[in-house]
């Protein structure tokens, strides 16, 4: 059984089996079903002994024997022991896809304007992008390494910060120039305020209110106003000059750097309580792509 054919033999005979049938075999392994029934009567000539019911060929259905059966459970757990140990070994080149989880604004703000550089320094890494908010099982789907924005903590995970952030007031130089009422932080209340709720009611993600208590201002109204459930949107509605929004730094300072927004207040800070962090599952550390990844995260951030 050391041959390479008793092993696709063996592929054969359990797709065979689950599918009960070597046409839908034949179109998970992308053969043909003559190369199917051949693989699986080569392994039954090996053994000596038929390992699917033969009747009429009318039936239906490929029926596995009853010794067939019972080894179908050790077959399936050695393919799939293979097809891990062969994942393993991808893992360590530093060619292949390297699979990254992050917030859509994040990727939109703060990634994307930067990821040629890691391709240009690791041309055989190809980053393939989750954007999705749902949460994500690293190993059932494959996950490499991810961004995340919180405490720090993520159960089964390791987690190194790679950035702390600001939050205060932007907006467009257009809305600046004709509410030239806004010199003091009080003159908020006359601004439609744009609201972040992308992690609302998160624990220490900033709000208006946190932010206006901070600046020392009282009675003031936040209730109303526009919100927004992704943080690029909210800056986008900012530039566009439909209120006031209360900017995370990671994500406005290009923003800011080209003038598209302007910061209000720079003279109150307000750091947030959240900051950005990498993170992988342990046992992957040291994995080439991975650390290659992380380490260039950590230099873009320290730039």
């Amino acid at each position: 059984m050391k041959s390479p054919v008793h092993l696709n033999a063996l592929r054969a005979f359990e797709a065979s089996a689950r599918h009960q049938s070597f046409s839908a075999a034949a179109a998970e392994l992308h053969v043909t079903p003559a190369a199917v029934g051949q693989l699986v009567r080569t392994l039954e000539d090996w053994l000596g002994t038929p390992l699917f019911l033969r009747g009429s060929s009318g039936r239906a259905r490929l029926i596995a024997t009853e010794s067939a059966e019972r080894a179908l459970p050790e077959i399936r757990a050695g393919l799939d022991r293979l097809a891990l140990g062969l994942e393993r070994l991808k893992e360590g080149a530093t060619s292949g896809v390297l699979t990254v989880t992050v917030s859509p604004a994040f990727a939109a703000k703060w990634l994307l304007p930067r990821i040629d550089r890691f391709q240009t320094a690791w041309p055989d890494t190809d980053v393939r992008l989750d954007t999705s908010l749902k949460p994500v099982d690293f190993v059932a789907q494959r996950v490499d390494a991810g961004v995340r924005y919180g405490t720090g903590s993520w159960p089964g995970l390791t987690a190194d910060k790679l950035m702390d952030e600001e939050v205060y007031p932007v907006c467009s130089p257009k809305l600046l120039r004709e509410h030239w009422r806004l010199q003091k932080p009080s003159d908020l209340g006359r601004e439609t305020l744009i609201h972040d709720l992308s992690m609302d009611g998160h624990a220490g993600f900033p709000t208006w209110d946190s932010w206006l208590q901070k600046a020392g201002v009282k009675d003031l109204t936040t209730s109303r106003g526009m919100k927004i459930n992704n943080s690029a949107a909210v800056l986008q509605a900012a530039i566009e000059g439909q209120g006031v929004a209360l900017a995370r730094s990671v994500m406005a300072r290009d923003d800011l750097a080209t003038g598209r927004l302007v910061r209000l207040f720079p003279e109150i800070a307000f750091t947030s309580a959240l900051a950005y962090y990498v993170v992988y599952r342990p046992e992957c550390a040291n994995l080439p792509r991975l650390a290659a990844f992380r380490d260039w995260l950590l230099k873009e951030a320290a730039a």
